[in-house]
């Protein structure tokens, strides 16, 4: 099950606007397939992936701990395999 939330370009925009707040992010690559799952306090993780150019787009939810944020992946993962 993705996440219910809107896809956005992986640019430093995307990243400026990032909460600076536990989540959890999906990333794609061009054709739209998610490429990785992850968690952590969002704009850092976005800062990063922007960085090393791990994905062409993101979505991410909020969470209020980075301990539920870490649950929400692993369970998001286990949906996508």
């Amino acid at each position: 099950m993705p996440l219910q939330k809107p896809w956005r370009d992986l640019d430093r925009g995307t990243v400026a606007s990032a909460p600076d707040r536990p989540g959890v992010y999906e990333l794609t690559d061009s054709s739209g397939t998610v490429q990785s799952v992850g968690h952590g306090v969002l704009r850092d993780e976005l800062k990063t992936a922007l960085a090393y150019d791990d994905g062409e787009r993101v979505r991410w939810t909020e969470t209020h701990t980075l301990e539920q944020a870490q649950e929400l992946a692993v369970d998001h993962r286990e949906r996508l395999e």
